[in-house]
C-alpha cells in the first residue's frame, strides 16, 4: 500500500496549505557517563535526583500554559521559553556540586516544560484526526534526533575538548547545546504558524487562515476560544478528562527504563568502551526510536487508529523489559532489549494526537487537558523514579523493569475499552 500524505477529499488548495504547515512546523544522561560523576564527586542516587529535580521544575512550569496557550501568540510564547531554556542549559557548565546541578536542572525543566504540550496543542489547532499523528511523529523525531545529536556532541567534546580552557568534556556539551538552542528559539518567531485564532501573519496569508478554519470546522473543530476559569470546572466534571488522565499516567510511567539512562549505564558497567565510544553507542537507541516513532504514528493515521498503534508500540516495550528482568541472557539479547526501550516513548505522538482529537470541540478545554494531564502524569514519575530506578541499582533495575512492564500491560488493557467508551459518548 502506498503511503498516503493527504486525504483523497483534500482539494489542491488544501494540499498546498498542508504542505506549507508541514514545512513550518516540521542531556543529562550523556553528561553523567562522560565524567560528571567523577568531576563533581557524585555517588549514590544523584543521577535519579537530577532527573527528579528536572521533573519537579517541568511540572510547575507547565501549569501557567493552561492560560497562556489561548491568550498569547505561540510564535512569541514558544521562542521565549526556548531561549530561557537555552540560557539555563549553558549555565549548567558552571556547576561545582550536585546541589548546584539540581538547581539548574529545576530551572531547565521549568522553562522546557511546556514546549512539547504547546507544540502538540498547535498541531491540534491545524490538523484533523486522520493527518495529525504522522506530522506530530515527524516533528517528534526532531526531539529524538536531539537525543542522538547530544550523544554525538558529547562523544566529540569528551574526545576533543576535554580540559580545553580547563573545562571537562561534559561541561562543553552544555555550552554547545545552548549555542545551538538559543538561535533556533529566536528563529521560531519567523516560522511557528501560531494558531488560527492568533496566526503568524509573517508566514500565513488571510486565505491560508480562512481555508484552515473552514476545513477544521467541517471536521468538528472549534478554532477560537479563550481560557476562562470556568473552563477548568467543565473539564474536571467531564469523565473523559479523567480517562485521558489515566492513559497519560500509564504512558509516562511505562518508559522509565529509557528515561533512567539504563542503557548508557550498562555500557559503562561493561568496562569495555572509552567515554567517547559509550556516547557514540548511546546514539543507537534514539536511532531505533526514530523507526518506532514513524511506525506508530503512520499506523495510527493510516492503518489501525491510535489504540492499536499504542498496543503495538507497548508490546515491543514489554518484550524488551521482560528480557531485562531475566537479565542473565546472551549479550545480544540485552542489546535487543535496550534498543526497544524507546518503544514506549515513541507512542507519545499517538497519545497526544488522540487527546487533541477527543477534545477538538474546545481549545480552552484542550489546553487544560494537555497541560494538566502532562503535568500530573509527569509529576508521578518524579517520585516513582526514585523508588523504581535508584541509580545504586544501575544498570539492572530489579524494581523498575517489572514496573515498566506493568504500566505497559495496564495501558494496553485499559486503552481499548476507554476508547470504545469515549467514542460511544460522542
Amino acid at each position: 500500500m502506498a503511503i498516503r500524505w493527504f486525504a483523497p477529499t483534500d482539494s489542491p488548495k488544501e494540499r498546498k496549505l498542508i504542505v506549507k504547515l508541514d514545512l513550518l512546523i516540521s542531556n543529562i544522561n550523556n553528561a553523567y557517563v562522560s565524567g560528571m560523576k567523577e568531576d563533581l564527586n557524585l555517588n549514590g542516587n544523584e543521577l535519579v535526583q537530577f532527573q527528579t529535580m528536572y521533573t519537579v521544575g517541568a511540572v510547575i512550569g507547565q501549569l501557567p500554559f493552561m492560560f497562556l496557550l489561548t491568550h498569547v501568540p505561540l510564535q512569541w510564547l514558544i521562542p521565549a521559553v526556548d531561549v530561557l531554556w537555552g540560557l539555563f542549559t549553558v549555565l549548567q557548565f558552571r556547576a561545582t556540586s550536585a546541589g548546584e546541578v539540581m538547581g539548574y536542572r529545576f530551572l531547565v525543566g521549568f522553562f522546557e516544560a511546556a514546549f512539547y504540550p504547546s507544540i502538540q496543542f498547535m498541531f491540534g489547532c491545524w490538523y484533523r484526526k486522520d493527518e495529525i499523528s504522522r506530522r506530530a511523529g515527524i516533528f517528534y523525531n526532531g526531539t529524538t534526533l536531539g537525543v542522538l545529536t547530544a550523544g554525538l556532541i558529547q562523544a566529540g567534546t569528551s574526545a576533543r575538548l576535554h580540559d580545553v580552557h580547563g573545562l571537562a568534556g561534559w561541561r562543553w556539551m552544555y555550552i554547545i547545546c545552548a549555542v545551538i538552542t538559543i538561535p533556533i528559539g529566536i528563529l521560531g518567531v519567523f516560522v511557528i504558524p501560531g494558531t488560527p485564532a492568533m496566526p503568524n501573519r509573517i508566514v500565513l496569508s488571510q486565505a491560508d487562515i480562512d481555508l484552515s478554519i473552514s476545513r477544521l470546522e467541517a471536521a468538528g473543530h472549534t478554532t477560537s476560544e479563550k481560557f476562562q476559569w470556568k473552563s477548568v470546572g467543565k473539564v474536571v466534571r467531564n469523565p473523559i478528562f479523567w480517562a485521558l488522565l489515566v492513559i497519560l499516567t500509564l504512558f509516562w510511567n511505562s518508559g522509565g527504563a529509557q528515561a533512567s539512562g539504563a542503557y548508557l549505564l550498562w555500557l559503562r558497567s561493561l568496562n569495555r568502551y572509552s567515554i567517547p565510544r559509550i556516547n557514540e553507542l548511546g546514539t543507537l537507541q534514539p536511532v531505533c526510536g526514530i523507526f518506532f516513532v514513524l511506525a506508530t504514528a503512520f499506523a495510527s493515521d493510516l492503518l489501525v487508529g491510535p489504540v492499536w498503534a499504542l498496543t503495538g508500540g507497548h508490546i515491543f516495550n514489554i518484550v524488551g523489559l521482560a528480557i531485562l528482568v531475566v537479565w542473565d541472557v546472551p549479550e545480544g539479547a540485552k542489546w535487543f532489549a535496550f534498543m526497544t526501550n524507546f518503544a514506549a516513548a515513541s507512542t507519545s505522538t499517538v497519545v497526544f494526537s488522540w487527546i487533541n482529537h477527543v477534545m477538538r470541540h474546545s481549545p480552552a478545554q484542550r489546553s487544560i487537558t494537555l497541560i494538566i494531564g502532562a503535568a500530573w502524569a509527569q509529576s508521578s514519575t518524579a517520585w516513582v523514579g526514585l523508588l523504581t530506578y535508584p541509580t545504586v541499582e544501575a544498570p539492572r533495575y530489579t524494581k523498575g523493569f517489572p514496573f515498566g512492564i506493568g504500566m505497559s500491560v495496564a495501558l494496553i488493557l485499559l486503552s481499548h475499552p476507554l476508547s470504545w467508551w469515549m467514542d460511544s459518548r460522542e
